[in-house]
Parts: C-alpha cells; structure tokens; sequence
C-alpha cells in the first residue's frame, strides 16, 4: 500500500489522520508519513524512497537507528525481564551511571517522556519550597501537557496560571519575573539554548545562566534545566555545566536511550528528601530494556565523546549549506549549535522559500525540516555529510 492509501486508511480510525509533532499537517506537500525502514540516519517511507535524515526522529536517534550493540542490549533484555513485579537491576546501574557521569546529580528518577521528567522536577521544586510559582521562559517548549501547552487546544488559563513567563536571555525580565512572585517561587524552568520552533534559535548567554542560578539561591527555590532536547548532543554533562552554572533538577529524554522510550529527572542532594516524599510512577516506567539500552548509548556516547564529534560535522553541514546557498544566490540564516541546526532563508517570514526548498531536498532524498531546528547523530559522518550536500546543491540550484 502507499502512503496516501495508509494516509486514507489513517484518517478514518485516526482524529486528523495522525496527531502531534509526527503529523505531516503543518509541513509542504511532500513529506512521507508513514516509513517501514531505518538504518544508521538513513529512513526508507512506505512507498520506498531512502532519505537522508536530519531530524532523527526528532531528537531520540543519536547512535544511529538500528544500532547493533544498543538494539542487542535491549533485545536481550527484553527476552530476559522487561516489564513485572519489580524493576531489574538495571535501573540501579543506569542510576549510578548516570549520576557519575553528571555532575550535578547524586539521585535519579526513570519515567517515559520529556513531559514526565519536566513535570517531576516541578514536582519536586515544589514540594521541597512549599510554594507553587515556576517561571518558564515564554514561548519555550516543555512538553505537550497542560501547565505546558499554551498554544494548544484544550488547556484552560488556570492549567498554567502558577507558570509565569520570563522573556529567555534578558537577565531585566528574569529578575522582574522573580520579583513579581516572592515569596510564591518554586523554581525557574531553563532550556539548553532558545530553541523555540519557527524563530531563529539563541545560545544560552552565559551571564544570564549565572543570574539565574544566583535568583534560585536568593530565593531558595530550584534551578530546573530540560535538557530533553539537547541532552547528550551539546555535553555529556547537563548542558548549563559549560556556563559555570550547576542546576538542581534536570530533565532528561529523548536520546539517552538512542529510541527505547525512557527519560530521566537528575538531582542534587538538597533535592533528594523531597523527591523521596513525591510519589510519581507509570505503569511502563520500570521497564527493563529501555534501561539497557541507556546504559549501552550512554557508553557509546562516552567513547565517540559524541557532543564534539557531532559538532564537527555538524559544523561541516552549516559551512557546506552556507556556501551552496551563496552560489545560487540566496540568503541564509543558520542558528543554534551545530548539532542542532536550524535554517531559514532571509527575510521568510511565512517559511514560503524554506519550505519549496524543503520540497525539493526530499526529491533528492534528504529530510530537512523548514521551521523546527534539526538534529545530527554519529551515523552522520563525513562522507553522508558530503552526499548530503551534494544532494542539496542540486535543490538549492532548483530553487
């Protein structure tokens, strides 16, 4: 069957035909919903076509899909003790591994989603305080749950009436935030860099992240980083550590088991009694399998030290389509990491441009995204970023 037949098929049994980010509805004509095949950052959709992937699933593939030793792990777990009574003794070694390896965490909690991890360190900022305010930057994404979802339907103003917004970057705005809610601050809600969708991204002004962290001292609240999105991409440690900056609570998601459906709230000792009083669970949030899997990628990160060598090549694609771009004679504007690319052509506003070029780079079979920023992995290596490139040429001279 082809994808418009299953796309037929879906709409029927499916409201809107798919749901959530994986929905094609907001991306040009083109996009493939349905795939049958993934191997290293290679994705093959039902009616056949191979692309070159630049989303990883958005985020979760960093070690390549398909991994042998990662999907060996978790395969040999399943068939051993996946999901029972009790958890196995993985959950124990992913605990320790994961708090050697960050420096800011002494204890661990193991849910499913980015949504999951953020809202438990809410969770537990709050029950540690006693107080109910948490500043989140405005426009940022924390997940698609209600204190979260402003931009969706279905989400009343009272769902996030004790999330007050503070403008990313502008230390004024943060301060003022904090101020307005004395005595009520629970914690503040921080991103790895701005990487809100359709707006060209920002990296953490370093100064910023030091007075963030100097207002949660002041006011005895929690510095929660979500560093779902970028985790393991930008460092092996939690991503604000660059800055100087130590958090209290971290949330974890996405790639640190490179697909098995695991994340992760890291946090301090001041932190652990509270946690320990907060009952949070989920039937499958014990599982196993997705817990071998972490240990195997978190290893096989460790060893390639993967946020450097991701950036390199990273940074090898964002010079390659900045010099294509100024061949064909069209402006282009690349922002956020090299990891974690986002590309947009000047002055497309309405992503009109972006997405015709979007078009054409899956008619030579590479998968870009328009407006959301992308993600690299360790199965892009040198000569895929060459061929990518090349493919690319080709669009960008049909433009």
């Amino acid at each position: 069957m082809t994808d418009e037949e299953w796309r037929s098929r879906a709409s029927q049994v499916i409201p809107g035909g798919m749901y959530g980010h994986m929905s094609t509805r907001a991306l040009p004509d083109g996009y493939p919903q349905f795939f049958r095949a993934a191997n290293g950052c290679r994705l093959t959709d039902v009616d056949g076509n191979e692309y070159i992937d630049f989303m990883c699933s958005y985020g979760p593939m960093i070690a390549g899909y398909g991994h042998p030793e990662i999907q060996a792990a978790a395969n040999q777990q399943r068939h051993d003790y996946d999901i029972g009574n009790g958890p196995s003794k993985e959950i124990v070694l992913l605990a320790e591994t994961l708090t050697d390896q960050v420096s800011h965490a002494e204890w661990a909690i193991f849910a499913k989603n980015g949504n999951d991890a953020t809202t438990i360190c809410n969770m537990i900022a709050r029950a540690k305080s006693g107080r109910r305010k948490i500043l989140v930057a405005d426009g940022a994404y924390h997940g698609a749950q209600p204190w979260a979802a402003r931009r969706t339907n279905g989400t009343p103003e009272e769902d996030y009436v004790h999330f007050p917004t503070y403008e990313f970057n502008n230390i004024a705005s943060v301060v003022d935030a904090a101020e307005r809610v004395r005595g009520d601050l629970a914690g503040i809600m921080v991103s790895a860099f701005k990487h809100d969708a359709g707006q060209p991204q920002a990296l953490t002004d370093p100064e910023f992240a030091r007075v963030v962290r100097k207002i949660c001292d002041d006011y005895d609240a929690a510095l929660i980083l979500d560093d779902v999105r970028a985790g393991m991409r930008l460092s092996l440690d939690a991503s604000w550590t660059e800055h100087g900056v130590q958090v209290d609570l971290s949330a974890w998601g996405k790639c640190i088991g490179n697909g098995e459906p695991i994340a992760a709230v890291l946090g301090s000792e001041p932190w652990r009694e509270a946690a320990s009083r907060t009952f949070v669970t989920g039937s499958f949030w014990y599982q196993s399998a997705p817990m071998a899997s972490a240990l195997v990628t978190l290893k096989v990160l460790n060893e390639a030290n993967a946020p450097n060598y991701i950036e390199e090549v990273g940074q090898h694609f964002r010079d390659g389509l900045a010099e294509i771009a100024q061949r064909h004679g069209h402006g282009l504007s690349q922002s956020g990491p090299p990891q974690m690319p986002t590309v947009m052509f000047d002055g497309d506003t309405r992503f009109e441009k972006g997405n015709r070029f979007c078009q054409l780079a899956l008619s030579q079979g590479v998968y870009l995204h328009p407006w959301h920023n992308m993600f690299l992995s360790l199965a892009h290596n040198e000569s895929v970023i060459s061929e990518s490139l090349d493919r690319l040429d080709k669009a960008m001279g049909q433009l």
